[in-house]
Protein backbone atom coordinates (compact mmCIF):
# COMPACT_ATOMS: atom_id res chain seq x y z
CA UNK A 1 0.00 0.00 0.00
CA UNK A 2 1.45 3.68 -1.25
CA UNK A 3 0.15 6.81 0.88
CA UNK A 4 1.29 10.52 0.80
CA UNK A 5 3.32 10.95 3.70
CA UNK A 6 3.83 14.95 4.95
CA UNK A 7 6.82 14.21 7.14
CA UNK A 8 7.27 17.47 9.91
CA UNK A 9 10.07 18.51 11.68
CA UNK A 10 12.33 21.50 12.20
CA UNK A 11 15.57 19.18 12.28
CA UNK A 12 16.78 18.40 8.72
CA UNK A 13 18.51 15.54 9.31
CA UNK A 14 15.50 13.97 11.00
CA UNK A 15 13.36 15.20 7.91
CA UNK A 16 16.32 13.39 5.22
CA UNK A 17 16.16 10.01 7.37
CA UNK A 18 12.23 10.17 7.64
CA UNK A 19 12.19 10.79 4.03
CA UNK A 20 14.80 8.25 2.81
CA UNK A 21 12.91 5.44 4.82
CA UNK A 22 9.60 5.51 3.59
CA UNK A 23 10.72 6.63 0.58
CA UNK A 24 12.62 3.02 0.34
CA UNK A 25 8.88 1.61 1.42
CA UNK A 26 7.55 3.15 -2.18
CA UNK A 27 5.68 6.10 0.32
CA UNK A 28 5.30 9.23 -1.56
CA UNK A 29 7.02 11.79 1.21
CA UNK A 30 6.22 16.12 1.61
CA UNK A 31 8.15 17.70 3.76
CA UNK A 32 8.21 20.95 6.13
CA UNK A 33 9.93 22.77 9.19
CA UNK A 34 7.62 24.02 10.81
CA UNK A 35 3.77 24.22 11.83
CA UNK A 36 3.27 27.27 9.40
CA UNK A 37 4.71 25.14 6.62
CA UNK A 38 2.97 21.99 7.47
CA UNK A 39 -0.58 23.58 7.60
CA UNK A 40 -0.08 25.51 4.31
CA UNK A 41 1.16 21.59 2.91
CA UNK A 42 -1.52 20.31 3.70
CA UNK A 43 -3.96 23.07 1.88
CA UNK A 44 -2.38 22.02 -1.55
CA UNK A 45 -0.81 18.56 -1.04
CA UNK A 46 -3.43 16.43 0.87
CA UNK A 47 -1.79 13.69 2.51
CA UNK A 48 -2.67 10.74 3.39
CA UNK A 49 -0.97 10.91 7.19
CA UNK A 50 0.97 13.17 9.04
CA UNK A 51 4.10 12.23 10.81
CA UNK A 52 4.69 15.61 13.02
CA UNK A 53 7.38 16.43 15.50
CA UNK A 54 6.52 17.74 18.71
CA UNK A 55 9.37 20.41 19.81
CA UNK A 56 9.34 23.14 17.31
CA UNK A 57 9.53 26.78 17.53
CA UNK A 58 7.07 29.31 17.45
CA UNK A 59 3.87 26.81 17.13
CA UNK A 60 4.73 23.14 18.59
CA UNK A 61 3.24 19.82 17.44
CA UNK A 62 0.56 19.72 19.99
CA UNK A 63 -0.76 23.16 18.62
CA UNK A 64 -0.50 22.40 15.01
CA UNK A 65 -2.24 19.21 15.64
CA UNK A 66 -5.10 20.64 17.25
CA UNK A 67 -5.47 22.69 14.50
CA UNK A 68 -5.45 20.10 12.12
CA UNK A 69 -8.15 18.14 14.59
CA UNK A 70 -10.78 21.41 14.66
CA UNK A 71 -10.79 21.95 11.33
CA UNK A 72 -13.80 20.06 8.93
CA UNK A 73 -11.50 19.79 6.12
CA UNK A 74 -8.56 18.20 8.11
CA UNK A 75 -9.79 16.32 10.59
CA UNK A 76 -10.02 13.11 9.19
CA UNK A 77 -6.28 12.78 8.21
CA UNK A 78 -4.04 10.50 10.60
CA UNK A 79 -1.61 12.29 12.73
CA UNK A 80 1.40 10.62 14.10
CA UNK A 81 3.56 12.20 16.54
CA UNK A 82 7.27 11.80 16.40
CA UNK A 83 9.22 13.24 19.25
CA UNK A 84 12.21 12.60 22.11
CA UNK A 85 9.42 13.20 24.27
CA UNK A 86 8.83 10.13 26.38
CA UNK A 87 6.73 10.66 29.07
CA UNK A 88 3.59 9.32 29.54
CA UNK A 89 1.76 12.89 30.24
CA UNK A 90 3.55 13.53 26.72
CA UNK A 91 1.54 11.06 25.17
CA UNK A 92 -1.57 11.87 26.70
CA UNK A 93 -1.46 15.44 25.78
CA UNK A 94 -1.18 14.41 22.41
CA UNK A 95 -3.53 12.12 22.32
CA UNK A 96 -6.06 14.84 23.98
CA UNK A 97 -4.74 16.90 21.16
CA UNK A 98 -6.04 14.48 18.55
CA UNK A 99 -3.05 12.52 17.34
CA UNK A 100 -3.97 9.07 16.38
CA UNK A 101 -0.13 7.95 17.82
CA UNK A 102 2.33 8.79 19.91
CA UNK A 103 5.97 7.31 18.46
CA UNK A 104 8.79 8.10 20.76
CA UNK A 105 12.56 7.90 18.70
CA UNK A 106 14.24 5.97 18.46
CA UNK A 107 11.47 4.95 16.23
CA UNK A 108 11.77 1.00 15.62
CA UNK A 109 11.07 1.31 11.65
CA UNK A 110 8.87 -2.11 11.72
CA UNK A 111 6.66 -0.40 14.11
CA UNK A 112 6.15 2.54 12.41
CA UNK A 113 6.37 1.24 8.74
CA UNK A 114 2.84 -0.75 10.68
CA UNK A 115 1.59 1.99 11.95
CA UNK A 116 1.48 4.21 8.95
CA UNK A 117 0.08 1.53 6.62
CA UNK A 118 -2.60 0.77 9.32
CA UNK A 119 -3.87 4.33 9.57
CA UNK A 120 -3.62 4.82 5.77
CA UNK A 121 -5.72 1.81 5.52
CA UNK A 122 -8.74 3.25 7.98
CA UNK A 123 -8.25 6.16 6.47
CA UNK A 124 -8.86 5.19 2.88
CA UNK A 125 -11.88 3.27 4.35
CA UNK A 126 -13.02 6.29 5.83
CA UNK A 127 -12.27 8.67 2.64
CA UNK A 128 -14.83 6.17 0.06
CA UNK A 129 -17.49 6.86 2.62
CA UNK A 130 -16.45 10.38 2.89
CA UNK A 131 -16.70 10.47 -0.92
CA UNK A 132 -20.12 9.34 -0.92
CA UNK A 133 -21.13 11.60 1.65
CA UNK A 134 -19.87 14.55 -0.44
CA UNK A 135 -22.04 13.51 -3.39
CA UNK A 136 -25.08 13.29 -1.57
CA UNK A 137 -24.10 16.84 -0.63
CA UNK A 138 -23.68 18.22 -3.78
CA UNK A 139 -26.95 16.17 -4.97
CA UNK A 140 -28.91 17.95 -2.22
CA UNK A 141 -29.72 15.18 -0.48
CA UNK A 142 -28.66 15.63 2.64
CA UNK A 143 -26.60 18.16 5.32
CA UNK A 144 -22.68 17.44 5.73
CA UNK A 145 -22.10 15.16 8.91
CA UNK A 146 -20.69 16.09 11.61
CA UNK A 147 -16.75 15.64 12.26
CA UNK A 148 -14.55 14.26 14.93
CA UNK A 149 -15.87 16.33 17.39
CA UNK A 150 -17.98 14.75 20.70
CA UNK A 151 -15.09 15.70 22.85
CA UNK A 152 -16.60 12.91 25.85
CA UNK A 153 -18.16 9.79 23.53
CA UNK A 154 -18.89 7.00 26.02
CA UNK A 155 -19.33 3.55 24.46
CA UNK A 156 -20.61 -0.37 25.07
CA UNK A 157 -16.52 -1.68 25.59
CA UNK A 158 -15.75 -5.77 25.05
CA UNK A 159 -12.47 -6.46 27.06
CA UNK A 160 -11.22 -9.73 26.16
CA UNK A 161 -8.62 -11.17 29.12
CA UNK A 162 -8.40 -14.22 31.19
CA UNK A 163 -6.45 -12.43 34.04
CA UNK A 164 -8.78 -11.13 36.80
CA UNK A 165 -6.94 -9.00 38.06
CA UNK A 166 -6.46 -6.83 34.92
CA UNK A 167 -10.09 -7.16 34.29
CA UNK A 168 -11.13 -5.34 37.47
CA UNK A 169 -8.28 -2.53 37.21
CA UNK A 170 -10.29 -2.25 33.71
CA UNK A 171 -13.40 -1.99 34.52
CA UNK A 172 -12.39 0.28 37.35
CA UNK A 173 -10.98 2.99 34.87
CA UNK A 174 -13.79 2.47 32.27
CA UNK A 175 -16.71 2.33 34.18
CA UNK A 176 -19.22 3.29 34.72
CA UNK A 177 -18.65 5.91 31.99
CA UNK A 178 -18.97 3.28 29.85
CA UNK A 179 -20.77 0.07 29.95
CA UNK A 180 -18.10 -2.55 30.02
CA UNK A 181 -18.69 -6.67 29.08
CA UNK A 182 -16.00 -9.29 29.37
CA UNK A 183 -14.48 -12.59 27.84
CA UNK A 184 -12.02 -14.67 28.71
CA UNK A 185 -12.54 -17.52 26.28
CA UNK A 186 -12.27 -17.68 22.44
CA UNK A 187 -15.53 -18.87 21.73
CA UNK A 188 -17.08 -16.78 24.31
CA UNK A 189 -15.38 -13.39 22.79
CA UNK A 190 -16.29 -14.10 19.12
CA UNK A 191 -20.37 -15.39 20.61
CA UNK A 192 -20.40 -11.99 22.49
CA UNK A 193 -19.06 -9.78 19.43
CA UNK A 194 -22.30 -11.43 17.15
CA UNK A 195 -24.42 -9.63 19.28
CA UNK A 196 -22.82 -7.42 21.74
CA UNK A 197 -23.66 -4.39 18.75
CA UNK A 198 -19.99 -2.93 20.36
CA UNK A 199 -18.45 0.47 19.90
CA UNK A 200 -15.34 -1.19 21.21
CA UNK A 201 -13.34 -4.30 21.90
CA UNK A 202 -10.38 -4.40 23.69
CA UNK A 203 -8.29 -7.35 23.49
CA UNK A 204 -4.90 -8.31 25.58
CA UNK A 205 -2.14 -10.73 23.09
CA UNK A 206 -0.55 -12.07 26.53
CA UNK A 207 -3.94 -14.89 27.14
CA UNK A 208 -2.65 -17.68 28.24
CA UNK A 209 -5.37 -19.77 27.05
CA UNK A 210 -5.56 -18.99 23.04
CA UNK A 211 -4.11 -16.86 20.81
CA UNK A 212 -5.36 -13.06 20.98
CA UNK A 213 -4.20 -12.74 17.35
CA UNK A 214 -6.21 -15.19 16.00
CA UNK A 215 -9.26 -13.97 17.52
CA UNK A 216 -8.81 -10.62 16.13
CA UNK A 217 -8.21 -12.29 12.76
CA UNK A 218 -11.63 -13.74 13.45
CA UNK A 219 -13.27 -10.57 14.75
CA UNK A 220 -12.37 -8.64 11.91
CA UNK A 221 -13.92 -11.40 9.47
CA UNK A 222 -16.95 -11.14 11.28
CA UNK A 223 -20.25 -9.03 9.91
CA UNK A 224 -21.15 -8.12 13.36
CA UNK A 225 -17.89 -6.79 14.10
CA UNK A 226 -15.90 -5.49 10.99
CA UNK A 227 -16.54 -2.11 11.67
CA UNK A 228 -15.74 -2.06 15.69
CA UNK A 229 -12.53 -0.75 16.31
CA UNK A 230 -10.09 -3.23 17.99
CA UNK A 231 -7.58 -1.87 20.86
CA UNK A 232 -5.06 -4.40 21.68
CA UNK A 233 -2.63 -4.65 24.81
CA UNK A 234 1.14 -5.68 23.77
CA UNK A 235 3.79 -6.37 25.84
CA UNK A 236 6.72 -3.66 26.09
CA UNK A 237 9.04 -4.30 23.17
CA UNK A 238 6.99 -6.85 20.94
CA UNK A 239 7.24 -5.15 17.96
CA UNK A 240 6.65 -8.54 15.94
CA UNK A 241 3.08 -8.82 17.60
CA UNK A 242 2.28 -5.38 17.22
CA UNK A 243 3.10 -5.04 13.65
CA UNK A 244 0.87 -8.31 13.29
CA UNK A 245 -1.67 -6.72 15.02
CA UNK A 246 -1.59 -3.82 12.96
CA UNK A 247 -1.04 -5.49 9.76
CA UNK A 248 -4.71 -7.50 9.98
CA UNK A 249 -6.45 -3.95 10.84
CA UNK A 250 -6.36 -3.61 14.77
CA UNK A 251 -7.28 -0.17 15.12
CA UNK A 252 -4.74 0.65 18.51
CA UNK A 253 -2.97 -0.53 20.77
CA UNK A 254 -1.30 0.13 24.47
CA UNK A 255 1.80 -1.35 26.05
CA UNK A 256 2.19 -2.90 29.04
CA UNK A 257 2.43 -1.88 32.11
CA UNK A 258 -1.04 0.26 30.96
CA UNK A 259 -1.07 3.95 31.99
CA UNK A 260 -4.58 4.50 33.05
CA UNK A 261 -4.68 8.24 31.68
CA UNK A 262 -3.64 6.70 28.43
CA UNK A 263 -6.00 4.14 28.20
CA UNK A 264 -8.88 6.82 29.03
CA UNK A 265 -7.60 9.04 25.93
CA UNK A 266 -7.10 6.16 23.52
CA UNK A 267 -10.41 4.77 23.99
CA UNK A 268 -12.31 8.19 23.72
CA UNK A 269 -10.16 8.46 20.57
CA UNK A 270 -11.60 5.38 18.83
CA UNK A 271 -15.26 5.76 20.07
CA UNK A 272 -15.05 9.02 18.92
CA UNK A 273 -13.71 7.86 15.27
CA UNK A 274 -16.47 4.55 15.47
CA UNK A 275 -19.46 7.57 16.03
CA UNK A 276 -17.85 9.54 12.76
CA UNK A 277 -17.45 6.38 10.97
CA UNK A 278 -21.02 5.14 11.60
CA UNK A 279 -22.31 8.77 11.10
CA UNK A 280 -20.91 9.01 7.40
CA UNK A 281 -22.11 5.61 6.93
CA UNK A 282 -25.66 6.61 7.83
CA UNK A 283 -25.56 9.48 5.60
CA UNK A 284 -24.65 6.83 2.81
CA UNK A 285 -27.29 4.63 3.83
CA UNK A 286 -29.41 7.81 4.23
CA UNK A 287 -28.16 9.44 0.68
CA UNK A 288 -29.06 5.68 -0.98
CA UNK A 289 -32.93 5.79 0.32
CA UNK A 290 -33.47 9.12 -0.56
CA UNK A 291 -32.19 8.84 -4.16
CA UNK A 292 -34.67 5.74 -4.98
CA UNK A 293 -37.61 7.39 -2.52
CA UNK A 294 -39.79 10.42 -3.19
CA UNK A 295 -39.36 12.80 -0.14
CA UNK A 296 -43.03 14.19 0.29
CA UNK A 297 -44.83 10.84 0.46
CA UNK A 298 -42.05 8.56 1.13
CA UNK A 299 -42.90 5.63 -1.53
CA UNK A 300 -40.62 4.86 -3.99
CA UNK A 301 -39.80 7.79 -6.68
CA UNK A 302 -40.33 6.75 -10.34
CA UNK A 303 -36.47 6.09 -11.17
CA UNK A 304 -36.76 3.82 -8.82
CA UNK A 305 -39.49 1.80 -10.64
CA UNK A 306 -38.54 2.29 -14.00
CA UNK A 307 -35.36 0.29 -13.11
CA UNK A 308 -37.00 -2.51 -11.39
CA UNK A 309 -39.31 -3.23 -14.32
CA UNK A 310 -37.24 -5.22 -16.53
CA UNK A 311 -36.67 -7.41 -12.92
CA UNK A 312 -40.18 -7.61 -12.43
CA UNK A 313 -40.78 -8.54 -15.78
CA UNK A 314 -38.03 -11.25 -16.32
CA UNK A 315 -39.26 -13.03 -12.85
CA UNK A 316 -43.10 -12.95 -14.51
CA UNK A 317 -41.98 -14.68 -17.96
CA UNK A 318 -40.15 -17.06 -15.99
CA UNK A 319 -42.75 -17.68 -13.94
CA UNK A 320 -45.16 -17.62 -16.12
CA UNK A 321 -47.47 -15.72 -13.50
CA UNK A 322 -49.21 -12.17 -14.85
CA UNK A 323 -48.64 -8.88 -13.35
CA UNK A 324 -50.29 -6.01 -12.77
CA UNK A 325 -50.21 -2.58 -13.17
CA UNK A 326 -52.29 0.52 -11.14
CA UNK A 327 -52.42 3.76 -11.87
CA UNK A 328 -54.20 6.41 -9.58
CA UNK A 329 -54.73 9.78 -10.35
CA UNK A 330 -56.34 12.24 -6.85
CA UNK A 331 -59.78 13.90 -8.70
CA UNK A 332 -59.75 17.22 -8.88
CA UNK A 333 -56.48 17.52 -7.68
CA UNK A 334 -55.59 20.77 -9.12
CA UNK A 335 -58.21 23.12 -7.24
CA UNK A 336 -57.13 21.61 -3.62
CA UNK A 337 -53.97 23.25 -4.99
CA UNK A 338 -55.73 26.25 -6.08
CA UNK A 339 -58.07 26.65 -3.14
CA UNK A 340 -56.22 25.87 -0.38
CA UNK A 341 -52.47 26.18 -1.12
CA UNK A 342 -49.94 23.72 -2.12
CA UNK A 343 -48.87 23.04 1.59
CA UNK A 344 -52.34 21.64 2.25
CA UNK A 345 -51.98 20.01 -1.75
CA UNK A 346 -48.31 18.32 0.33
CA UNK A 347 -50.85 17.26 2.94
CA UNK A 348 -52.95 15.60 0.66
CA UNK A 349 -50.50 13.48 -1.42
CA UNK A 350 -48.58 12.47 1.63
CA UNK A 351 -52.16 10.90 3.31
CA UNK A 352 -52.92 9.50 -0.09
CA UNK A 353 -49.37 7.87 -0.29
CA UNK A 354 -50.12 6.11 3.90
CA UNK A 355 -54.03 5.04 2.40
CA UNK A 356 -52.08 3.43 -0.46
CA UNK A 357 -49.48 1.71 1.56
CA UNK A 358 -52.61 0.47 4.06
CA UNK A 359 -54.28 -1.52 1.01
CA UNK A 360 -51.57 -2.99 -1.35
CA UNK A 361 -49.48 -6.13 0.40
CA UNK A 362 -45.43 -5.73 0.85
CA UNK A 363 -44.66 -7.49 -2.90
CA UNK A 364 -46.33 -4.78 -4.49
CA UNK A 365 -44.09 -1.86 -5.71
CA UNK A 366 -45.61 1.69 -4.72
CA UNK A 367 -44.83 4.77 -6.21
CA UNK A 368 -45.05 8.50 -7.24
CA UNK A 369 -45.34 8.53 -10.78
CA UNK A 370 -45.55 12.39 -11.05
CA UNK A 371 -47.68 15.17 -9.41
CA UNK A 372 -50.93 13.70 -8.09
CA UNK A 373 -50.42 10.35 -9.90
CA UNK A 374 -49.27 7.22 -8.33
CA UNK A 375 -48.36 3.70 -9.66
CA UNK A 376 -48.45 0.18 -8.18
CA UNK A 377 -46.88 -2.86 -9.93
CA UNK A 378 -48.21 -5.99 -8.85
CA UNK A 379 -46.13 -9.13 -9.15
CA UNK A 380 -48.06 -12.27 -9.39
CA UNK A 381 -51.40 -10.58 -10.03
CA UNK A 382 -54.27 -11.25 -12.49
CA UNK A 383 -56.27 -8.55 -14.09
CA UNK A 384 -59.20 -9.58 -11.51
CA UNK A 385 -57.43 -9.64 -8.46
CA UNK A 386 -55.88 -6.16 -9.12
CA UNK A 387 -59.22 -4.84 -10.06
CA UNK A 388 -60.14 -6.25 -6.42
CA UNK A 389 -57.06 -4.64 -4.82
CA UNK A 390 -57.67 -1.15 -6.81
CA UNK A 391 -61.32 -0.89 -5.72
CA UNK A 392 -60.75 -1.43 -1.95
CA UNK A 393 -58.27 1.58 -2.23
CA UNK A 394 -60.27 3.48 -4.04
CA UNK A 395 -63.17 2.94 -1.58
CA UNK A 396 -61.18 3.91 1.42
CA UNK A 397 -60.31 7.01 -0.19
CA UNK A 398 -63.91 7.84 -0.36
CA UNK A 399 -64.94 6.96 3.02
CA UNK A 400 -63.00 8.99 5.39
CA UNK A 401 -61.96 12.60 4.68
CA UNK A 402 -58.89 13.77 4.92
CA UNK A 403 -57.91 15.76 7.74
CA UNK A 404 -55.60 19.35 6.88
CA UNK A 405 -54.40 21.79 9.13
CA UNK A 406 -56.29 24.61 7.91
CA UNK A 407 -59.71 25.28 7.76
CA UNK A 408 -62.26 23.69 7.00
CA UNK A 409 -59.84 20.84 8.73
CA UNK A 410 -60.44 18.23 6.49
CA UNK A 411 -61.65 17.62 2.50
CA UNK A 412 -63.39 14.79 0.85
CA UNK A 413 -61.22 13.20 -1.78
CA UNK A 414 -62.08 10.59 -4.62
CA UNK A 415 -59.37 8.94 -6.60
CA UNK A 416 -59.74 7.00 -10.03
CA UNK A 417 -57.60 4.22 -11.22
CA UNK A 418 -56.32 2.30 -14.23
CA UNK A 419 -55.85 -1.40 -14.04
CA UNK A 420 -53.75 -3.21 -16.55
CA UNK A 421 -52.45 -6.73 -16.85
CA UNK A 422 -49.58 -8.94 -18.28
CA UNK A 423 -51.26 -11.40 -20.51
CA UNK A 424 -48.39 -13.39 -22.37
CA UNK A 425 -44.77 -12.88 -22.50
CA UNK A 426 -44.79 -10.85 -25.35
CA UNK A 427 -45.82 -7.51 -22.98
CA UNK A 428 -43.56 -4.96 -22.15
CA UNK A 429 -43.15 -2.41 -19.10
CA UNK A 430 -44.07 0.23 -21.54
CA UNK A 431 -46.89 -1.47 -23.39
CA UNK A 432 -48.42 -2.16 -19.68
CA UNK A 433 -48.33 0.93 -18.64
CA UNK A 434 -49.70 2.66 -21.92
CA UNK A 435 -52.68 0.10 -21.40
CA UNK A 436 -53.03 1.08 -17.90
CA UNK A 437 -52.52 4.75 -18.31
CA UNK A 438 -55.99 4.63 -21.31
CA UNK A 439 -57.65 2.65 -18.06
CA UNK A 440 -57.12 5.97 -15.91
CA UNK A 441 -58.36 8.06 -18.96
CA UNK A 442 -61.32 5.79 -19.19
CA UNK A 443 -61.97 6.03 -15.68
CA UNK A 444 -61.13 10.14 -15.64
CA UNK A 445 -63.55 10.30 -18.92
CA UNK A 446 -66.76 7.95 -17.27
CA UNK A 447 -67.04 10.72 -14.29
CA UNK A 448 -63.98 9.77 -11.90
CA UNK A 449 -64.09 7.89 -8.91
CA UNK A 450 -63.76 4.52 -10.06
CA UNK A 451 -61.93 1.92 -11.44
CA UNK A 452 -61.64 0.67 -14.86
CA UNK A 453 -59.55 -2.18 -16.31
CA UNK A 454 -58.63 -2.08 -19.46
CA UNK A 455 -57.72 -5.18 -21.81
CA UNK A 456 -54.78 -5.39 -24.21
Amino acid sequence: MTARVLVVDDIISNVKLLEAKLTAEYFEVVTAFNGEQALAKIATENPDIILLDVMMPGMDGFEVCGRIKSDLNTAHIPVVMVTALNQSSDRIAGLEAGADDFLTKPVDDLALFARVRSLVRLKMMNDELRMREQTGQSMGLMDAGKTLVDPDPSGRILVVEDRPESLAWFREALEPKNQVVDASVFDEALVRARGGDFDLIIVSLGLKTFDGLRLCSHLRSLPEARNTPLLVLVGQGDTRKLAQALDMGVNDYLTRPVDRNELTARVRTQLRKKRYADKLRDNMQLSLEMAITDQLTGLHNRRYMESHLGTLFANSAASGKPISFLIMDIDYFKSVNDTHGHDIGDEVLREFANRIGANVRGIDLACRYGGEEFVVVMPDTDVSFAYTIAERLRQSVEARPFIISRPPGKLDVTVSVGVASSENRKDTSEGLLHRADQALYRAKREGRNRVVAEAA
